[in-house]
């Protein structure tokens, strides 16, 4: 898969384009001319299967592989890689009839009955015994097949809220985990805190799912049950990968995430994966999983901060192999609520963003639209009567454009022939993987414990998390999004944001890096709980309150009507939803400027509240710690002061960044080359302070939802603006 060369390019990939195809859904006589105009297009790696348990399986036992044997066999023949799909997410009818104890149960007991996808229990022993015998059976049929080089487990686990089932398989599943996590009842009882309205259990069987209830569950029986749910996942996922690298260890196993998913730990799944992947739609992510209303420009080319993040989310730093974008949108598309149509060169600019974030393949879904069944309104990179659709000719054009664009990045200068496609300079073609200076902290523990006591309607965790990232992007820097617990050491700085669930470890964790030389800011919230979802004994950032030198005195969520106005460094700056109180001191001085905790630095005030019941207290402090600094935000920033706050910690950090991107206006530095995406619909000038910049793609006028290239670090970019 990799063009992988000696030395410093021993990771170095030609980013290819990819398409999703399901030859079960058309004409024998059809397969060759499809293969022809793949080929055409420049498609080099396909993907198949994910549903197709049917066809393969028509009946228990009577398998059907002559027709995927056949396609597999036209795509190799072509030169055209082919990625597999086990075909768990679609279990098929005469396997319902035959047992249903496999079906998922809502949290009123309701069944999720057969007729769509994703109906299956991850805790079923029945499924997960029908799960190895298709997987198995489908991997000993390929493993010797020189032409599928690896697979896909299942597709988009937890899709359509089925992470989480409360059958009584699962019920049994939970009690077991919750042995093997606290070992005693008592011990339950007194981490969870269960004497609050008499919810005291004498024994493990006496514990049940949180199924439906009149009012809200304890929040730390909630939270388990995410934990158990997603631990229930990647114990399933463990199961198909395993079998498969048992078939031909030289596969490669990934699997298809989501955006913004919720309910899954991707981190913990990854562990049994070598890549991850995810699936990209921009017009509807703006639409169904952000708050506030899309503008126009959204509504056509999505935001480029929210795909961003995704990517950044799902590469690995560690992982030369980056990411792959399995499920790339390919024009308007049947689930949010409104099907716009993309702007024109949308489908390019998307493949040549995720590639600028380290993206090793992009595959569009799907070749073709559908003429049956539940996804007919959803286009492909061609109609459903075979003719071209609008994103057809962005696909080709990118395919060709990355391998271009690849060969460039091995020459010295930048330099290179547009039909250029043997090696420069006697390196081998390709791009390094991106390597980012800052870290920001990601734990699904916390978003699932602020999911369930947001303690306001608008309180959204990837809302939150989101601002600090699009702060960071908006001044062209780069950002791995990593777990807390992760080596922090390559980082010159480090956001928390909201890092709620905080043990003495992570307080540890996190202290050792500051006082080695890094630099660390947190948020609200940060501090507040312990992993088992309950309150610190002391107040937040509870075990963390000695590295900021701050406590948290008191806190309001704060409607859309009420003027939320803060001091930062001698200027005003609005905030929202949520506002903490700081002490700066040890002991409770909230008025104090200065304090210190003896290990330290005092802590500096930085911002004061200057609206509100709280007006003149302090609101942000900073404080040097060791080699390093620590600062606490406890205001919820709209842009502006999230600008402010970033670019202060990326100047402690002594860290480059450029002039203020415009909104929807990006740059992605990866190998020395940077990409100017521009997702808005005016044309943008830019300017690049190189004596003689080398342009690979495009020049210094970026169209409307266009993209350029430089040989230059974006730091020497800039864009120009009407101020």
């Amino acid at each position: 898969m990799t063009d992988a060369s000696d030395g410093d390019s021993a990771h170095a990939v030609t980013p290819r384009i990819g398409v999703c195809y399901f030859p079960e859904h058309w004409p024998r006589e059809r397969w060759e001319t499809d293969v022809e105009e793949m080929v055409e297009a420049g498609i080099e790696v396909v993907r198949m299967a994910e549903f197709a348990w049917g066809c393969l399986e028509p009946s228990r036992g009577e398998f059907d592989f002559e027709w995927l044997d056949e396609v597999v066999g036209m795509f190799g023949e072509a030169d055209v890689d082919v990625v597999l799909c086990t075909p768990t997410a679609t279990p098929p009818k005469w396997l319902i009839d035959e047992r249903p104890e496999i079906l998922q149960a809502e949290p009123d007991g309701t069944t999720r009955a057969f007729g769509s996808r994703r109906h299956y229990c991850f805790n079923s022993p029945a499924y997960r015994e029908e799960t190895e015998r298709i997987v198995r059976t489908m991997a000993e049929r390929y493993a010797d097949n020189e032409h599928v080089v690896g697979w896909q487990t299942d597709n988009e686990y937890g899709c359509h809220y089925t992470v989480r089932c409360y059958c009584d398989d699962c019920a049994r599943a939970f009690r077991a985990w919750l042995e093997e996590e606290y070992g005693s009842i008592e011990a339950l009882n007194e981490a969870w805190g269960t004497t609050f309205w008499s919810q005291q259990y004498d024994s493990f069987e006496a514990v049940d799912p949180p199924r439906h209830t009149a009012a809200s569950h304890h929040p730390s029986r909630l939270l388990d049950y995410a934990r158990f749910s997603s631990d229930s996942v990647v114990s399933y996922n463990s199961l198909q990968s395993s079998l498969l690298r048992e078939a031909n260890p030289e596969w490669f196993v990934t699997h298809n995430f989501m955006g913004n998913f919720p309910t899954l730990d991707a981190h913990d799944v990854g562990d049994d994966l070598d890549f991850a992947a995810w699936d990209s739609y921009p017009t509807g992510f703006v639409q169904d999983r952000r708050t506030g209303d899309p503008v126009p420009r959204e509504l056509r080319a999505g935001d480029p901060d929210q795909l961003g993040l995704n990517h950044d989310l799902y590469r690995d730093p560690d992982n030369p192999r980056g990411f792959w974008v399995m499920e790339q949108q390919p024009g308007d598309i049947n689930w949010p609520p409104y099907g716009t149509q993309p702007a024109e060169g949308a489908m390019r600019l998307w493949a040549h963003h995720a590639v600028a974030h380290g993206a090793e393949v992009v595959s569009f879904f799907r070749w073709r639209r559908c003429r049956e069944g539940q996804e007919q309104y959803h286009a492909g990179l061609r109609k459903h009567d075979g003719t071209p659709d609008r994103g057809y000719d962005d696909a080709t054009r990118v395919a060709s454009e990355l391998r271009t664009v690849a060969n460039a990045a091995r020459s010295s200068d930048g330099a290179v022939d547009a039909d250029e496609t043997a090696n420069v300079g006697g390196r081998n073609t390709g791009l390094e993987p991106v390597r980012a200076p800052v870290a920001l902290l990601h734990e699904y523990d916390d978003l699932w414990a602020l999911s369930e006591q947001s303690h306001a309607p608008d309180f959204e965790y990837w809302t939150h998390f989101g601002a600090y990232y699009r702060a960071l992007r908006a001044r062209g820097v780069g950002v791995d999004v990593v777990h807390p617990t992760t080596d922090l050491d390559p980082y010159a700085c480090v956001l928390a944001p909201t890092l709620h669930l905080v043990d003495g470890g992570l307080a540890t964790h996190l202290g050792e890096y500051v006082r080695d030389g890094g630099h660390l800011l947190a948020t609200i919230r940060t501090g507040l709980k312990d992993p088992r979802n309950k309150l610190h004994e002391a107040l937040a950032p509870g075990p963390l309150a000695d590295l900021f030198g701050v406590r948290v005195s008191q806190h309001e969520s704060l409607p859309p009507a009420l003027d939320c106005r803060v001091t930062y460094r001698g200027a005003e700056y609005d905030y929202r939803t949520f506002a903490e109180w700081l002490a700066v001191d040890s002991g409770g001085a909230e008025d104090a400027d200065n304090a210190d905790d003896g290990n330290g630095a005092p802590a500096t005030v930085r911002g004061r509240f200057e609206t509100g019941v709280g007006a003149g207290r302090p609101a942000i402090a900073e404080r040097a710690v060791g080699k390093g600094s620590a600062a606490y935000c406890g205001v919820w920033p709209e842009a502006d002061l999230a600008d402010a706050l970033v670019t202060d910690l990326l100047d402690r950090a002594d860290l480059a960044y450029t002039e203020r991107l415009p909104d929807g206006v990006r740059l992605a530095e990866r190998d020395g080359l940077t990409w100017v995406t521009n997702f808005t619909s005016e044309p943008i000038e830019v300017a690049v302070h190189d004596a003689d910049p080398q342009w690979l793609l495009g020049d210094s006028t970026v169209g409307a939802y266009d993209v350029a290239i430089v040989h230059a670090p974006a730091t020497l970019v800039t864009i120009a603006t009407d101020d």
